[in-house]
């Protein structure tokens, strides 16, 4: 590791002598590998909080060496919510997750909601309009459609609005701005003008933003890793080779594609491993990007 303080450590000792308010929940979102999981635990034991995750691949219950969910003991010394509560069969999205984290807030008020999906924040603090649900008709039409004709074909058939405002570059996004026209008739953008006040204002937290050096993440992410396939992520993403389908949500686990790569024969096991290392670096660097352009008011540790 590089001779940088360690971010959680210095968290906490900031922490010790002037700890959050206890009467507001801490939102405490972060790159992968920053250590969220860690200071939400320590946070959690000091303040007497229970631990809400907001990570959208954490909620899967075939990721827990992959997407570096809490050890068991984590868990079992405070409440956590919302990890590996999903199936690979169950349908699940923001308003999924939204819904759930709206139930536990009249609960447990002073939560700790710890995570790095930054849409699911979002959703949270900005509010999230209810589209409703794509038929499976119109999700194997578009993906018929982006098969056979490519993602030029869905790009065009979208409404002026969104096309200007969503990310063109961005397969996910297209489809399903897309599957929102077909369906309901309606552009994304245009049902996102019928956004509801938030289920949690951000004025009403603590909003926190993990943002360790950029070097002292790479050797992190790195030796983290290489934990993950001594701890057994190559067992562990095997279990899913018979059912694997790259277009599902939860086969966007980081390392997942490329352990699968070799597992099919592709690629050397050593080669899998190098890729995903880089790939997880990249995640990272996509995290910090959103962060620093889309929740510039949230508190920066640094």
């Amino acid at each position: 590791m590089p001779n940088s303080p360690d971010p959680v450590a210095k968290a906490l000792e900031l922490w010790h002598t002037n700890p959050p308010p206890t009467d507001r929940p801490v939102l405490l979102a972060g790159p992968t590998a920053s250590g969220k999981s860690a200071l939400a635990l320590a946070l959690a034991q000091m303040q007497n909080r229970v631990i809400i995750n907001a990570d959208a691949l954490q909620v899967y219950d075939m990721w827990q060496i992959l997407s570096a969910r809490p050890a068991a003991d984590e868990m079992d010394a405070i409440p956590h919510f919302l990890y590996g509560c999903v199936s690979r069969v169950q349908d699940w999205s923001v308003g999924h997750w939204l819904r759930n984290v709206r139930e536990l807030l009249t609960q447990y008020p002073d939560a700790v909601i710890v995570g790095g999906t930054g849409l699911y924040f979002r959703a949270l603090t900005e509010g999230l309009v209810d589209i409703p649900a794509t038929p499976e008709a119109i999700r194997k039409m578009a993906d018929a459609k982006l098969a056979l004709e490519g993602l030029d074909s869905l790009r065009r058939d979208l409404d002026e609005p969104t096309r200007a405002c969503i990310d063109l570059s961005n397969p996910a996004r297209v489809q399903r701005a897309w599957e929102v026209l077909q369906s309901t008739g309606r552009g994304l953008v245009a049902w996102q003008a019928l956004t509801p006040d938030p289920v949690l204002p951000l004025h009403a937290t603590t909003p926190i933003i993990l943002s360790p050096p950029v070097d002292w993440l790479k050797t992190r992410i790195d030796s983290r890793f290489a934990a993950m396939m001594a701890q057994g992520a190559l067992e562990e993403v095997r279990t899913v080779l018979p059912v694997w389908d790259p277009r599902a949500p939860w086969a966007k686990a980081i390392g997942a594609p490329e352990l699968i790569a070799h597992l099919q024969g592709h690629i050397s096991l050593q080669a899998a491993v190098e890729s995903a290392t880089l790939a997880t670096r990249q995640y990272a660097k996509r995290q910090r990007t959103w962060f620093r352009k889309r929740m510039k008011a949230w508190h920066a540790l640094p």
